[in-house]
């Protein structure tokens, strides 16, 4: 692709995300003035007083940032916020990466329009590639802005809500641009850590096991992801010609459906996973959820190793200091390649 025309795809990009964001800043409305407004819903106004007393926990309890961040309210008017692309190669996990202003490299694009979003994706695997669009419904711009509490996380489950503010302001407490697998497992680990702290001061028993409840199952989500990746890996590296990879490429996935109808029974016909499920799946997919969790129990470790968050902080900023080779073998299990 000529350099010119790479450029000028890049500059529409970042044109899009700009008039994206400067659109959720414009309709935001201080939460304050939201509530008292008599034409809010009842449902809104409880979720809105919910997130501000969350923020407040946030602050106080868990040592994040006291900025001007979810202070304010926008009602997007749609589902989602952004989709995000996540792409990998036809044979392998490693997701590719784009890199931007602030946020470095990434391994997404976001888009504020679905179609957008789509269409960028059928140009990846025209290209070969394997691709997913991910709906998403909150983000974070690391404190660049002050990003507003939005429509699409009001109807929220409470853990959900509450542990997507501790998530996303644990962002603005440590960020290391180029690292998405380190910067969503500190996030994450923060998030269970606080929720699990807000259930302790404010819920009941009940709701305290069927949180634990949902983190069990999670789990053993991933354990069933991270034995696919690992039979999809011994594929790749190995010396079968491309077309017989890609007939048992087929039979891996096939075989993760068939094995999550067998765990959806175990735990007594729960079906919140379905909708993943549900798609054809490739290697983006596993790739869209390795980025948020491979170096999370690595964070975990360290998080109990430090006894509280003030010290996991300061380990964690330690971490954040060395290349990202180290940081990697000392938390995520091995260096992680950068894709392309």
């Amino acid at each position: 692709m000529p350099t010119g025309f790479a450029l000028a795809l890049s500059g529409c990009y970042v044109m899009q995300a700009a008039t994206g964001q400067l659109g959720v800043m414009a309709g935001s409305r201080p939460i304050a003035s939201v509530v008292a407004d008599p034409a809010t819903p009842e449902a809104t106004r409880r979720q809105l007083e919910l997130a501000v007393r969350a923020r407040e926990f946030a602050v106080r309890e868990l040592g994040l940032p006291d900025g001007g961040s979810y202070r304010k309210y926008v009602d997007i008017g749609r589902e989602y916020v952004v989709w995000n692309v996540v792409a990998t190669p036809e044979f392998s996990l490693r997701p590719l990466r784009w890199c931007f202003p602030f946020a470095g490299c990434v391994s997404y694009r976001g888009y504020f329009h679905e179609a957008d979003a789509n269409a960028y994706a059928w140009k990846l695997v025209a290209s070969g590639d394997d691709a997913v669009v991910e709906g998403v419904g909150a983000y974070s711009t690391l404190g660049h802005l002050a990003d507003p509490l939005m429509s699409t996380m009001i109807g929220w489950r409470e853990t959900r809500l509450v542990g997507t503010i501790f998530h996303e302001l644990a962002h603005q407490r440590l960020y290391v641009a180029g690292d998405s697998g380190f910067n969503e497992a500190f996030a994450g680990v923060v998030e269970d850590a606080g929720v699990r702290r807000w259930l302790e001061s404010r819920g009941t028993a009940r709701e305290i096991a069927a949180y634990e409840s949902s983190r069990r199952r999670h789990a053993e989500f991933l354990a069933l992801l991270r034995d696919t990746a690992t039979s999809l890996e011994r594929l790749y590296s190995g010396t079968l010609p491309a077309a017989d990879k890609r007939v048992e490429k087929n039979r891996v996935f096939g075989r993760l459906k068939f094995t999550y109808e067998g765990l959806r029974q175990e735990w007594g016909g729960y079906r919140g996973y379905d909708g993943w499920f549900g798609r054809p799946l490739d290697n983006a997919n596993l790739a869209s959820v390795a980025t948020y969790r491979d170096c999370v129990p690595g964070l975990e470790r360290e998080l109990a190793l430090a006894g509280s968050l003030p010290a996991f902080y300061a380990r964690a900023s330690a971490l954040s200091r060395m290349t990202p080779e180290a940081r990697h073998a000392a938390v995520c299990g091995a260096p992680r390649g950068h894709g392309r």
